[in-house]
């Protein structure tokens, strides 16, 4: 009896060779150092800076908790203008500093924050801006940046899908006060669990250093009050190992996500990401949006999909003011961000991973032009 094809998830982590991590867990061994800023855990921090462009990189246990010591670091106060489309962590990280989430609006080419609608939400009690690189697409930094200098505002982007993404001016992690990484294992480079921030001088990185372990200053000084949120060396290993490979693996996402604009042009009502909003694209997601006059709404392509076992997701959907511990949020009110809100309703996010067949891609894509009444191969043909 054959078995059934194992589904095509959203994404699928990409690993670095298992002999090469065991290599570096040799050298663990030998010294017996496990976290505290060990050998490994200095050598990523060097490494990453090195490839990713920057000076000052802190590596953490993950990336939410990088977001949550980067408002912290800030002293920020008050009120923060946030996005209700993305992740909810972006959101529970300032409710647990006791800063209160203000939604502002985003555009639905780089899914973003309006600066227009970061304006208008601009109060007396206003401290920062968090506006979030969805999917690895640029915000309009430069925009984001004149807003907060007219407001005397501080800016942290929530940069956890934009790993390697360069702008106009080279890495996209330089802008605003501080940027925060995700390595989760979704994420185009994966720790396991992992993050960090990057600081924009080495005044800040020592502050945010000393905010992750518990406030240290030496072995019997603590300066401030801190948390633990070291990366370990396990996970260090597993990011020195994947390392030297990424730049492969995302040529390889870079291919997948051609073939789906490939197979995929032409469809109405159907809108494609458009890549070229960045210098340097990292491709992590393949968003799309259902148009409201469509044959078929979001809901009803990731049925048919599932039904095919192509295991796609709603990214981000519900939004983050729908949740109930932010509903009874002063800005929690739809009206405020329609952008967002049709988003959330149209956007369905394809599988895209770097060993992502492309034969499967145009089996994906034909499937979902059957549902929009396009041309496509038959829904039962199957690939190797």
């Amino acid at each position: 009896m054959t078995s059934p094809p194992e589904p095509i998830y959203v994404t699928r982590p990409h690993l670095p060779p298992l002999a090469d991590v065991v290599k570096l867990l040799e050298g663990v061994w030998d010294c017996r150092i496990l976290t505290n800023d060990g050998p490994l855990h200095q050598q990523l921090e060097d490494e990453l800076a090195l490839f990713l462009g920057v000076e000052h990189l802190s590596l953490f246990t993950n990336g939410t908790l990088a977001l949550v010591v980067a408002l912290k670091a800030l002293r920020l106060q008050g009120e923060v203008i946030t996005s209700p489309f993305s992740f909810i962590a972006t959101s529970e990280a300032l409710s647990w500093n006791g800063l209160e989430p203000m939604f502002a609006d985003i555009d639905t080419r780089s899914f973003g924050l309006d600066p227009a609608s970061i304006e208008a939400c601009i109060t007396p009690r206003t401290s920062a801006i968090l506006a979030v690189h969805c999917y690895g697409f640029p915000c309009d930094v430069e925009a984001i940046q004149r807003l907060a200098d007219d407001y005397s505002l501080r800016v942290i982007y929530d940069a956890a899908h934009a790993f390697a993404v360069d702008c106009h001016c080279g890495s996209l992690l330089q802008h605003g006060n501080l940027s925060i990484l995700s390595f989760h294992a979704t994420k185009v480079f994966t720790t396991f669990e992992g993050g960090a921030i990057i600081s924009p001088d080495a005044k800040t990185k020592k502050r945010i250093d000393r905010l992750k372990n518990f406030g240290f200053v030496d072995d019997s000084t603590v300066a401030v009050n801190g948390i633990n949120a070291k990366m370990s060396e396990l996970h260090a290993a597993v990011g020195l190992a994947q390392l030297p490979g990424i730049r492969a693996a995302i040529e390889l996402r870079r291919a997948v996500a051609e073939a789906y604009l490939r197979h995929l042009a032409g469809l109405e009502h159907l809108q494609l990401p458009d890549f070229s909003q960045a210098a340097r694209p990292n491709y992590a997601y393949f968003p799309v949006l259902i148009a409201d006059g469509a044959p078929i709404n979001s809901d009803d392509l990731a049925e048919h999909l599932r039904n095919h076992g192509i295991i796609p997701r709603r990214y981000f959907h519900p939004l983050i003011p729908d949740f109930q511990c932010f509903r009874s949020n002063a800005s929690a009110d739809p009206a405020r961000y329609p952008e967002a809100v049709r988003a959330a309703r149209q956007v369905l996010c394809l599988p895209i991973y770097p060993d992502l067949a492309l034969a499967q891609v145009e089996r994906i894509a034909g499937l979902i032009r059957q549902r929009f009444g396009g041309i496509g191969i038959a829904a039962d043909t199957t690939c190797s």
